[in-house]
């Protein structure tokens, strides 16, 4: 398990625009910070990752996810309260297109997270409030569930590493809700019909 200076070394690097390595509540990730343009642009790189992909903007707690997405009000707050925290991305409507580094090219949906964390990571994304945030594995690779299975390009490139320890290795569920109607994109670490029962109950 990380110590303190690891911490704080993570949070340094994340502040300096830097990648570092953060267990999550699924997998490990590849985390920057998300409000400049270039850190996400230097993860894409490192992963190899199109950019034109959407990646996840995760916040520490709501209330930072919320002041980090002021729009996310009305059914889109309803929406990421029935569900956050918890082991979902939600793809909910960016009508201020706020974050175009991240969004893919649809800017007016964003992805957003507010994770359960293990405690390494939770002090981390305290002190920093949220990250950019995709699993720290090649494309297409086996999801990483232990540090060493982090390719190790990563875990050299990258400025502080946290380890978590072994972690469930299932990424998160991803659940479009700009539609009419809820879109599994992604079925993952909780099941989706569920969370949609959820905010079924919590929007009627």
């Amino acid at each position: 398990m990380s110590d303190c200076g690891d911490l704080q070394a993570a949070v340094a690097a994340i502040r300096a625009g830097r990648l570092v390595i953060l267990p999550t509540d699924t997998v490990y990730g590849l985390c920057a910070t998300p409000y400049h343009s270039e850190p996400a642009e230097r993860l894409y790189r490192l992963k190899g990752r199109d950019p034109l992909q959407p990646s996840a903007l995760v916040a520490a707690d709501l209330d930072m996810l919320f002041e980090c997405v002021p729009e996310l009000r009305g059914r889109a707050g309803v929406i990421a309260r029935a569900l956050l925290p918890g082991p979902y991305t939600l793809v909910l409507p960016n009508p201020a297109r706020r974050y175009p580094w991240l969004t893919g090219p649809n800017r007016h949906a964003i992805g957003v997270r507010v994770p359960v964390l293990p405690e390494p990571a939770a002090q981390v994304l305290a002190e920093v409030g949220a990250v950019v945030a995709t699993s720290a594995n090649a494309p297409g690779g086996p999801d990483p569930a232990r540090l060493e299975d982090v390719p190790e390009e990563f875990r050299a490139q990258a400025a502080a590493v946290v380890d978590g320890g072994p972690l469930p290795g299932i990424p998160s569920t991803v659940i479009d809700f700009t539609g009419r109607e809820p879109r599994v994109v992604r079925e993952g670490a909780a099941a989706a019909a569920d969370a949609i029962n959820r905010v079924s109950a919590a929007l009627a």
